[in-house]
């Protein structure tokens, strides 16, 4: 019974953060792009954006939100499942969206975004009820977020997972500053500055999907679960280690790369990153060195430096503590006051698709402390942080 109450005041809680989800509109929006079927214990949600390799929206964040609530309530529905439609789990936030919001001025589409999905983060992470992603494709950005915070996370064959925000002028957000800061060495600055992706091998190699299988095997998973009864987390995981497979990353694999990895992105300023991969290619002409470098001087110099700070404050912070740091950074990125950086990013690599952004400042050494510290000040008497209901979760603890 006190369970029940505290998920009720919970609810309430979240109603307060997502003041939309009641909003008929925003339903009709994402009936076809959030699918749902459930049959014994579980309900199975399915992303469906194909054409956009299920890019997530507003509405959709709203509705899983609105969905996820009333199956956490319910007795009835034991565990949830989430995949995408098509190539894809989820590309991310569909950032040419927030684009053009930013174009017209409006910031508060923008700022309802980020709630809603920094919200869902949160949410999937201290679900009350098992998670299982199934990441059979495409996952990045959002799509990171809302996989592989959950209880289990299945990668296979077809993963491409990544977090290239700092390529469009932007920072590692919806709870990526979290998890990549627990990545083993310092491979989470790697990822989070240069936008590489990883194989579902190398997932599961480093922790962060709790499975593999190949996926031709994803629809006999998905079978299994759909005829469960049980929502023991011991059993939903033996269904899915039934159907794992062994695989390991190649020797090709950043994996096998970790101690050179670890020498030049433990240091503690990107130049310093910079100069050591520098210092490594010239000595060694070392491809990965070369192709490393290539990468992080396509990225905007500003967004690599919030980028590294982000993630080294999430080494000693909550989940909790990253998004509400991470909803600043967003809010001064979409205000445009200290850079355009995320705008200009967005314009030439998805909307005009030129490829040069014009960053500014257009390189590492022209960007002050000052303006990466700005990035993360607290958003001032007349703009809300990001709410979430911290204090409630204790109850579950």
């Amino acid at each position: 019974m006190e369970r029940f109450k505290a998920l009720n005041r919970l609810s309430h809680y979240r109603r307060t953060l997502f003041p939309h989800s009641s909003d008929s509109n925003s339903n009709s929006l994402c009936d076809d792009t959030v699918l749902v079927e459930g049959k014994a214990s579980s309900r199975i949600v399915t992303l469906n954006r194909p054409h956009v390799l299920n890019a997530v929206v507003t509405p959709m964040g709203v509705r899983l939100i609105e969905l996820y609530e009333s199956w956490e309530k319910d007795p009835h529905f034991g565990f949830v499942v989430i995949k995408g439609s098509g190539k894809a789990f989820s590309a991310g936030g569909d950032v040419v969206c927030l684009y053009q919001f930013m174009d017209e001025g409006r910031l508060e589409d923008c700022k309802d975004c980020f709630r809603t999905f920094y919200g869902l983060m949160y949410l999937i992470q201290t679900y009350m009820k098992p998670h299982v992603a199934l990441i059979d494709g495409v996952t990045m950005g959002a799509g990171a977020g809302i996989s592989v915070l959950g209880t289990f996370c299945v990668a296979t064959d077809r993963t491409v997972f990544g977090t290239p925000e700092a390529l469009i002028g932007f920072h590692p957000d919806g709870g990526a500053s979290y998890f990549l800061s627990h990545l083993p060495g310092y491979l989470g600055e790697y990822m989070g500055l240069t936008g590489a992706t990883l194989s579902g091998a190398e997932m599961v190699a480093c922790g962060l999907a709790t499975h593999y299988s190949l996926s031709a095997k994803i629809p006999l998973i998905e079978e299994q679960l759909k005829t469960l009864l049980s929502d023991d987390p011991s059993v939903i995981e033996a269904v899915l280690a039934k159907f794992s497979d062994v695989a390991y990353p190649d020797e090709r694999s950043v994996l096998c790369r970790i101690e050179m990895l670890d020498k030049c992105f433990g240091h503690d300023t990107v130049e310093e990153i910079v100069n050591a991969l520098e210092s490594e290619a010239t000595g060694s002409n070392d491809p990965w060195c070369i192709s490393t470098l290539k990468k992080l001087r396509q990225a905007s110099p500003l967004s690599l430096k919030i980028a590294l700070r982000s993630i080294r404050e999430s080494r000693s912070q909550t989940l909790e503590e990253c998004l509400i740091r991470e909803y600043r950074i967003s809010v001064h990125a979409i205000s445009r006051q200290i850079s355009s950086d995320f705008y200009e990013g967005v314009r030439a690599r998805l909307v005009d698709r030129n490829f040069a952004p014009k960053w500014n400042p257009p390189r590492l050494e022209d960007v002050s402390e000052d303006m990466v510290d700005r990035y993360f000040l607290p958003l001032g008497e007349y703009e809300p942080e990001l709410e979430l209901p911290k204090k409630l979760q204790e109850a579950f603890d």
